[in-house]
């Protein structure tokens, strides 16, 4: 462990805490100490909220049998939990094992928590710490996160999460901290800067995109004065993370947004990904995204932007990238590519020169880091084909219409099977990134950076191979003189008599965190090439070479290629700002936030029992009160709102329900449906099936409508439900048939799963409280109803008998034993309804509606309130 590594887990040993760390700065080697000295039988430790790929880390590197991975039956677990050790649960299935008694709450040592910035209190991590803080006051609970600008969102939020996760302490670690400085400062790799400067076209590019943005950013505040948009800026609109501030931003107010409004935010989305295309990928790809939106389809479709003269110079400066002054095919090449061939081919083979004698390692390994698929394959193909062969090949796939040739490209395609050669280049992938690349321009991914296309690779590795002549010379001549070919990936790289290139993106395809730190430790590369500029990816790197702690010769040289003064810089320097910014905030409210200190149990039980004796002084029999109940179904805790009704003082009773999602009381069941889901169960009828199966066994049968809290409560819009699947009418129109059908059904409509916990609360009032044991046989197929109504009686009559005046659920069934079948009962007279019923008036009622003509009866203004409506011209206005 490093000198702040050290630290970090001293910390954590003494209290319970929260480790909040820079980005690079990872705290996995901490938190594998913690649990390799916690991994022992007499111990029980749960980890929460870890993803698949870090559980697999954490798993290998502790190697030991006393480390469990959750198993799929129950009882299984209950055995598993018993034998102590290390646990890696899945949430949902932790809160069900709690709620259930699996676990040995009291026998709990402790909960490990990750990615500590995501715990709210509606959130399913919550709910089980808040369980286990309920029965266990001295199990520790230690967290971890490596996102500190997530805890600047909202008001209080740093407070709200401490308090969520039952901590005393929270110990703040960022990359200007005194102790990180020491363990990183004496091992800082060689750095070579290349400030590589861009094209004037791409320059003239890069000015018109900005314009435009400033132009809609000033659109949307003018036309949206009353909505705080401090967040939308030009500099925010470059960002990785505008996706993100929007959706904050904007979420809650949108549905108040004119459709101008929304088109201008949609277009900034789109210059985004055009300003990312600009500058990291090659002015084919460029020319073809803009082919898409100088349509006229497009334009008349957006904002209009694309008639603004800043967009006409953008277009003109794109094809000019492509076609010389005689309109023959000559792209440009991407700076950066020049860069790169000059760092392989005269950089590394002059270190060699320099250096190869005194270093240890004698094998040449050389890692391109860069930050998507496409720029991955793009420079993959770049090595292997040659920049006009490449670009060339670009021009085909994208359907780039080419009439005459440079000088350069005619000779290239006359003197070799260019043709030929691309066929045997292209590989699946690249037909599937073909097809990717010609869609339709709604297809397109909005965010390069963090949606790349699934047709490419995430890592590519190639070797410089030479004649045979050549095959004793030296590394650096082999470089200089060599070409690229494809290689499968290497088994033990370190060991590779030729020279390797891997080229490999920040992250990889599962966005596994630790995904460069285990490239790093595998490959152990004496060069490193940042083709874009990642902080993470810096500090890895940082943090990588103090592990190794070796002497200045034999540490890594870092090549860094950064477009000066541009978007790229621009982006870079805002991250580091945002991260500086959010670390001064946490340390502020550190210094002032009140952390509630936990009470042991002794002192617990002493406060209960001086609490019981006062309660009892007053009126013991007000003390003693029964505790609320609600059946849940399992699968509803995917889901916020068994979290927030536990809240409130209710036991949450988790059992697999066949009819609802939550019983109440014996005769009130609720079916949960969120927007999308009401969509798609009207849609597929499975709502009626869930209605008929509600009305025909519970008394109150209820349709919850709930809305997510983070939009607006606003149904009736294209926002909330999509023109291209369902319309408004159509969703009212069903909902309408539905309620017709089920008079007896009752529609709640919830803002928030806040308010329905709320709602919940308030029904259970002075209520019987449900049988779970009832509850989960209801609907099964070995349920037998109190009547056997759906075994001996016709369920359409049933349902149509319920619908009559003088029949009600209580005499229903003794009125269908009664009579034999419908014509029986017309023939009935009103003495035999009555011994049927038990009832001389619902006998009546239910007589004259079978035997006696009724009118519909026709509510008029007039007729239903009396003479309040006298106005003549309201009367003139209703004919």
């Amino acid at each position: 462990l490093l000198e702040h590594e050290r630290q970090m887990l001293i910390d954590l040993h003494h209290t319970d805490g929260l480790v909040i760390c820079a980005k690079g700065i990872h705290y996995n080697r901490v938190l594998l100490g913690l649990l390799r000295a916690l991994c022992d039988p007499a111990n029980l430790i749960i980890v929460m909220n870890c993803s698949e790929s870090e559980e697999k880390y954490y798993r290998e590197k502790l190697n030991s049998r006393h480390v469990h991975e959750s198993a799929t039956h129950a009882r299984e677990r209950e055995k598993m939990y018993l034998e102590g050790g290390i646990h890696f649960i899945t949430t949902r299935i932790l809160v069900v094992d709690l709620l259930k008694n699996r676990i040995p709450i009291e026998m709990v040592t402790g909960i490990v928590v990750l990615r500590a910035h995501m715990i709210i209190e509606s959130c399913q991590e919550a709910f089980a710490l808040r369980l286990y803080r309920q029965r266990n006051r001295r199990g520790f609970v230690k967290a971890f996160s490596n996102s500190a600008e997530s805890f600047t969102f909202g008001f209080g939020h740093v407070e709200r999460v401490v308090s969520n996760l039952y901590v005393e302490e929270m110990f703040v670690w960022p990359r200007f901290q005194s102790l990180i400085q020491v363990s990183l400062k004496p091992f800082e790799s060689v750095i070579v800067e290349f400030h590589v400067p861009m094209t004037n076209k791409m320059t003239s590019i890069q000015t018109s995109i900005l314009e435009i943005m400033n132009y809609l950013v000033k659109e949307v505040k003018r036309i949206n004065p009353h909505i705080d948009m401090q967040e939308i800026t030009v500099e925010n609109c470059v960002t990785k993370k505008f996706h993100k501030i929007l959706q904050l931003q904007l979420d809650t107010v949108w549905h108040q947004l004119s459709q101008q409004s929304k088109m201008l935010i949609a277009d900034l989305k789109v210059l985004r990904s055009l300003m990312i295309t600009a500058i990291y990928h090659d002015c084919i790809s460029l020319y073809a995204a803009l082919k898409r939106y100088k349509s006229s389809d497009y334009v008349m479709n957006s904002s209009g932007w694309g008639l603004l003269d800043a967009a006409e110079h953008m277009f003109q400066s794109s094809k000019k990238r492509i076609f010389n002054a005689e309109e023959e095919f000559e792209p440009e090449w991407p700076p950066k590519w020049r860069s790169l061939s000059e760092i392989l081919r005269v950089e590394i083979p002059n270190d060699i020169k320099l250096n190869g004698e005194m270093r240890k390692n004698k094998s040449t390994l050389v890692l391109i880091l860069c930050q998507d698929n496409k720029t991955c394959y793009q420079l993959n193909q770049y090595l292997l084909l040659g920049a006009e062969r490449c670009l060339f090949h670009m021009a085909l796939k994208n359907d780039v219409k080419v009439v005459k040739m440079a000088k350069n490209y005619q000779e290239m395609i006359d003197s070799k099977n260019i043709l030929a050669d691309i066929k045997l280049q292209d590989t699946e992938d690249a037909e599937k990134a073909q097809k990717v690349l010609i869609s339709d321009p709604e297809e397109l991914p909005e965010d390069v950076e963090e949606d790349p296309i699934d047709a490419y690779q995430d890592s590519y590795c190639m070797t410089i191979t030479v004649d045979e002549e050549a095959e004793n010379l030296d590394v650096s001549t082999q470089m200089e003189n060599g070409k690229f070919s494809q290689i499968p990936t290497l088994e033990n790289p370190k060991s590779a008599a030729k020279p390797i290139v891997v080229i490999q993106t920040f992250k990889s395809a599962t966005n596994d965190p630790l995904s460069l730190e285990a490239t790093l430790h595998a490959l152990d590369p004496q060069y490193v090439v940042m083709f874009h500029c990642n902080v993470t990816a810096i500090r890895q790197l940082e943090v990588h070479e103090a592990r190794m702690r070796r002497d200045m010769v034999d540490r890594m040289k870092v090549f860094f290629l950064l477009h000066n003064e541009t978007i790229e810089e621009q982006s870079y320097l805002t991250n580091l700002r945002r991260e500086k910014q959010a670390f001064e905030h946490l340390i502020e409210t550190k210094k002032t936030m009140v952390i509630p200190k936990r009470i042991s149990d002794l002192e617990e039980r002493e406060i209960q029992q001086e609490d019981f004796s006062e309660a009892s002084r007053r009126n013991a029999a007000e003390s003693v009160k029964d505790i609320m109940k609600i059946v849940t179904d399992m699968r509803e805790f995917r889901s916020d709102l068994p979290c927030l009704i536990h809240k409130l003082g209710i036991e949450v009773i988790p059992i697999t329900l066949t009819i609802g999602d939550y019983v109440l009381t014996p005769e009130v069941c609720v079916e949960r449906k969120s927007i999308s889901d009401l969509i798609g169960s009207l849609n597929s009828g499975r709502l009626f099936n869930q209605c008929t199966q509600m009305v025909r066994n519970y008394a109150v049968p209820i349709l919850l409508i709930e809305f997510d809290q983070n939009r607006p409560f606003y149904l009736q819009d294209r926002y909330m439900i999509s023109n291209d699947t369902v319309s408004n009418a159509d969703i009212k129109q069903k909902l309408q048939l539905l309620t017709i059908h089920f008079p007896k059904l009752r529609l709640v409509w919830s803002p928030t799963p806040y308010a329905t916990a709320q709602l919940f609360y308030e029904m259970k009032q002075n209520k019987p409280e449900p049988n779970e044991k009832q509850c989960s046989v209801i609907g099964s197929d070995g349920y037998v109803a109190e009547s056997e109504a759906l075994e001996k009686f016709n369920v359409e009559i049933y349902d149509f008998l319920l619908r009559l005046p003088g029949v009600t659920e209580k005499n229903v069934y003794a009125l269908m034993k009664s009579f034999r079948d419908f014509k029986e009962l017309l023939k009935a007279n009103q003495i035999q309804l009555q011994e049927a019923l038990s009832s001389r008036e619902n006998a009546k009622l239910l007589w004259e509606i079978l035997h006696l003509p009724h009118k519909a009866k026709i509510e008029t203004a007039s007729g239903k309130f009396p003479g309040r409506f006298k106005n003549r011209k309201y009367q003139k206005a209703k004919q």
